[in-house]
């Protein structure tokens, strides 16, 4: 259904609103997960293992939430899931035993997938509607507002009681949440509720051989980010000896980084392959990530800030040259004969998924055995393999990139996921 042009301002301000308030929340305990690993009195090599595990409660609604969307639409469930996070939020800091701790991570992570699956279907709907591409203004967004909430809550990690954070943060986003679900997508405005059933995918075991190497291209783009995130503060907690607030200073510089290469893909992509772009970013943020960790780590014995400094230097080049990863490889499904897109890009994310799980797990082991300089080995390597498939995938999609260079979303389209098949 046609939306109301009085309609689309509202919407599009409320979604914006959601992204960023969503992206609040996500990092809003990250800084401060040195302080997490203590109260539960857990060795590193367990620390992994607890989120790696808490993470297969993401991969579960990808199996039936496009079946809840198509019975309820998507602003229903968006408003009810968003308390639900905001609950599960606010109760992270009390568990000292680590089942609680992963019962809760668990759920948190369930819900959260919901969520995210309901909002960029509510996206994808939206910007259809209005036939205008928004989702890489949304998921800038969401950016903006991870890297806001890692920032703040660097400044007050010092004076702020974790408990009091975690109380006051995740109740201010409850506030955006429940003003701008408000303006959300009418029943009568959300086509989901008239989707008519989509061309039936192959079997898994038939999936094209191409499918398989974009989502190995998928992890091995996305690994470095996730990385950073979970371990970026521990890293400069006990490697740097930094205080609490500068802990958290060199993910805040990475993705405000990321935001910058992010809102430069559409005007790249006028007279470049995303694939290309993701090749040449990953080589030098490949590059850029190894002297940090090596120059960082060497400069902690004789210059804190100087090591600080490097570190947050060329984080923020490898923040730009991971801009464009996962956007091009979800971009490259769409190069995917004999299958739809819906499909291909719901297996690639089912797939990374599944692997990031156990990849938690080595890397909570490898820092445990190694320490995080060596550890960091890991997603380095990883962030050269993406570089490497992403040439691949422009080589092969060449001639089909220089003809349709900005025919997909500038960022992750994630569009109505359904893994039933």
């Amino acid at each position: 259904m046609k939306i109301e042009q009085d309609r689309i301002k509202s919407v599009q301000r409320a979604l914006m609103v959601i992204f960023f308030a969503q992206g609040v929340a996500a990092l809003s305990w990250m800084p401060r997960i040195p302080e997490f690993i203590e109260n539960l009195g857990v060795s590193k090599e367990v620390w992994g293992t607890l989120i790696g595990l808490g993470g297969i409660g993401a991969i579960i609604p990808l199996i039936f939430t496009n079946r809840l969307v198509q019975r309820f639409g998507t602003s229903p469930i968006i408003r009810t899931t968003s308390i639900a996070m905001i609950g599960l939020f606010m109760a992270l800091p009390y568990p000292t035993q680590w089942w609680l701790f992963l019962v809760l991570h668990f759920s948190l992570s369930f819900v959260l997938s919901v969520f995210n699956i309901a909002l960029n279907s509510q996206a994808v709907v939206f910007q259809t509607s209005i036939k205008k591409v928004l989702l890489a203004s949304f998921h800038g967004a969401w950016s903006i507002g991870a890297a806001s909430s890692a920032a703040i809550t660097s400044l007050v990690a010092v004076f702020t009681p974790l408990k009091i954070q975690m109380l006051v943060i995740p109740l201010f986003v409850l506030v955006l949440f429940i003003w701008a679900g408000k303006q959300l997508l009418t029943e009568k405005e959300d086509s989901h509720f008239k989707e008519k059933p989509k061309e039936k995918a192959p079997s898994w075991r038939k999936s094209p051989a191409y499918l398989w190497l974009l989502s190995v291209g998928l992890f091995a783009g996305m690994w470095p980010e996730l990385v950073v995130m979970d371990w970026s503060s521990v890293y400069s907690r006990e490697v740097l000896d930094l205080d609490p607030a500068r802990a958290a200073w060199p993910y805040t510089v990475f993705v405000a980084a990321m935001i910058i290469g992010r809102f430069s893909i559409t005007r790249l992509t006028v007279k470049y392959s995303i694939n290309r772009l993701s090749q040449i970013g990953g080589l030098f943020g490949t590059l850029a990530m190894a002297l940090a960790i090596f120059t960082s780590s060497t400069l902690a014995q004789t210059n804190q800030s100087l090591a600080l400094f490097s570190l947050c230097f060329f984080f923020a080049i490898a923040g730009i040259g991971i801009a464009s990863m996962v956007p091009s490889f979800y971009s490259a499904a769409g190069h995917i004969s004999k299958m739809p897109t819906p499909a291909a890009l719901s297996r690639m994310a089912l797939f990374s998924s599944v692997v990031v799980i156990f990849a938690r797990m080595l890397m909570g082991s490898l820092t445990e055995r190694f320490g995080l300089p060596l550890a960091m080995i890991f997603p380095i390597v990883m962030f050269f393999a993406a570089a490497l498939i992403s040439a691949a995938v422009a080589n092969r999609n060449k001639r089909l990139e220089q003809e349709q260079a900005i025919a997909y979303p500038p960022t992750s389209p994630v569009a109505t996921i359904d893994v039933a098949n």
